[in-house]
């Protein structure tokens, strides 16, 4: 994987889900303490679309859902990995996912983590934490 260089101050975030609550729910959450910048598309057109009006690096990490009517979220990856390979990118789904099976299955989509609808706020925030050490390694501790 290339390596990134941190260029936002707080990590920035895209989700993409076609549920626009839930989009509404997480964004205020992850935004609550300001820990977190976040960027919410319920269309995943206008999320490529988006993406592609951005330098590399851009984004921190891309959250989608993995079904969404008109495009699911591996041909979502697809189209932001083609405009920035770097990225990291993770999955969230109402659906029991085995990463083991999933890679033999789809073994092209390089997957950081699953992330299991529902989630708390708290949880979400301690696995993109995980996902994003760059941004925490040095983080206070309380």
């Amino acid at each position: 994987m290339a390596e990134r260089k941190n260029r936002n101050p707080t990590p920035r975030i895209m989700i993409v889900d076609d549920e626009a609550d839930i989009l509404s729910v997480i964004k205020r959450g992850l935004e609550s303490d300001k820990e977190f910048e976040v960027e919410a598309f319920s269309a995943p057109d206008e999320a490529i679309s988006n993406f592609e009006t951005h330098p590399p690096n851009y984004y921190d990490l891309v959250i989608t859902d993995i079904r969404m009517p008109n495009m699911n979220g591996f041909e979502l990856y697809r189209h932001i990995k083609e405009t920035d390979p770097s990225v990291r990118i993770a999955f969230i789904t109402a659906f029991e996912i085995n990463k083991a099976e999933f890679i033999k299955v789809i073994p092209s989509v390089e997957v950081i983590d699953f992330i299991s609808k529902p989630v708390s706020i708290a949880n979400l925030k301690e696995k993109i934490r995980s996902m994003l050490p760059d941004y925490f390694v040095n983080a206070p501790t309380m």
